[in-house]
């Protein structure tokens, strides 16, 4: 197995490690109690989807 006869720059590695970070999470407005949620989810805050009720949330 061939080996690398020098070692790589650290600004050739952070180069390369650029584009590797997390994207942030999307985040979309509840149609019903307008907190923000993650699509296609259910509303943590008031238990909704899609118009109807499928999670009791406690404190409501």
């Amino acid at each position: 197995m061939p080996n690398p006869k020098r070692r790589h720059s650290n600004t050739r590695t952070r180069t390369r490690r650029a584009h590797d970070h997390l994207a942030p999470a999307g985040v979309s407005a509840c149609p019903r109690c307008h907190q923000t949620k993650r699509p296609h989810a259910v509303c943590p805050h008031c238990g909704h989807y899609r118009g109807r009720l499928v999670v009791e949330v406690k404190g409501t």
